[in-house]
């Protein structure tokens, strides 16, 4: 059930999440940080389908990230067993909600049997049109990186001029091709930075930041961040 009325307040056509918080959310219970990894999965899965129920088109969520291999081994594989368990879960009730699953991100240092559970809810799920973006082994100036050597590989092998380079073409050649950018991204936990989500795609996104971890993370919470987003003279440059 909804909590805003969303005829006053429409939700964003995207929002995005920087998912943070679950560390610090198991170390005050004296939990392992495994255990807020999987309290926040349980909080992914509670506002994924709020969003759902609002109208939301787009979520796409920061779930891992290209710095996040530094963290200890028992932690990285934490995280990636919980990734495979809940990918196995939505894929069997995919059909049920409706929901398209994206993944952004470089795929290729995952195990074989979570890059290719990863593939097959791609797969499967493209004719939907709720659409939930997982940011998983993402960097955003990795993004832009992989997406210049792209362009730079079609000019030299003769597909493109160097003349044609936009910005509308070269969103095309990031992993977020075809999506439109988040009017609103949220990050919860206090911190105030983007840690390199999204780089390209903010560029005119509104940003919220709420001192709540991401574990008790609510769909109230997630109301109030949607009328502060309401709240906000949105110019783009202008006046």
């Amino acid at each position: 059930m909804a909590f805003i009325d969303s005829n006053v307040l429409p939700p964003p056509r995207h929002i995005a999440i920087i998912m943070d918080g679950n560390g610090r959310w198991a170390k005050k219970r004296g939990l392992p940080r495994t255990a807020g990894h999987a309290a926040g999965a349980e909080s992914f899965r509670r506002i994924a389908n709020y969003c759902r129920t609002l109208g939301v088109e787009y979520l796409t969520v920061y779930a891992f990230s290209t710095e996040n291999w530094r963290r200890s081994q028992e932690e990285v594989a934490g995280i990636m067993k919980l990734l495979h368990r809940y990918l196995l879960e939505a894929l069997a009730d995919m059909e049920k909600n409706r929901v398209r699953f994206r993944f952004f991100g470089d795929l290729s240092r995952l195990s074989p049997e979570l890059r290719q559970l990863c593939l097959d809810a791609e797969s499967r799920s493209e004719e939907y049109d709720v659409q939930v973006n997982f940011c998983l082994n993402y960097g955003g100036r990795d993004e832009i990186v992989r997406a210049a050597k792209a362009f730079s590989q079609d000019v030299a092998d003769g597909k493109r001029r160097p003349g044609e380079l936009s910005e509308a073409l070269f969103s095309q050649y990031l992993y977020s091709a075809d999506v439109p950018d988040p009017e609103l991204i949220i990050r919860p936990s206090g911190e105030k930075r983007t840690s390199n989500f999204l780089l390209w795609q903010s560029a005119y996104s509104e940003y919220v930041f709420m001192n709540v971890l991401w574990p008790d993370f609510t769909p109230k919470d997630l109301d109030q961040a949607i009328e502060e987003y309401h709240r906000r003279n949105r110019r783009f440059g202008g006046t």
